[in-house]
């Protein structure tokens, strides 16, 4: 009985840091390596957040939706999780919380790229 408990432990250990993995790849979008979410969608930050905190709701999250995390998920590395202010939860790379932009459609596409002059691609490396 303890083998299968253990062997069941690392099999849950193990989906956890494979859907941490999963939820954002390095791509090479114009001779730049950037972070994307699983879909290849850009990942951007927003100069008007806080380290560890999003400062982007409402209207805000629907223009610029986060890179959603689960609950249960758990960050490696330079990648955490943290909570917003609804109590769901979002990846931050370098504490810096991480978005997608509504206008880019296809993956690849970066087009909130300096938008406002606060919304940056999150640059890989």
């Amino acid at each position: 009985m303890k083998k299968i408990c253990f062997g069941l432990a690392l099999m849950l250990a193990g989906t956890t840091a494979s859907f941490a993995a999963n939820a954002w790849k390095e791509a090479d979008v114009g001779g730049h390596k950037i972070y994307t979410d699983a879909h290849g969608m850009t990942l951007y930050t927003y100069d008007k957040d806080a380290k560890g905190a999003s400062n982007c709701d409402a209207k805000c999250a629907t223009n610029w939706p986060p890179l959603k995390a689960s609950a249960s998920a758990k960050g490696e590395g330079d990648w955490t999780v943290i909570k917003r202010k609804d109590g769901s939860h979002m990846w931050a790379y370098e504490g810096k919380p991480l978005y997608t932009f509504k206008k880019d459609k296809k993956a690849g596409e970066t087009k909130g790229d300096g938008v406002g002059g606060v919304w940056h691609t999150a640059k890989a490396g």
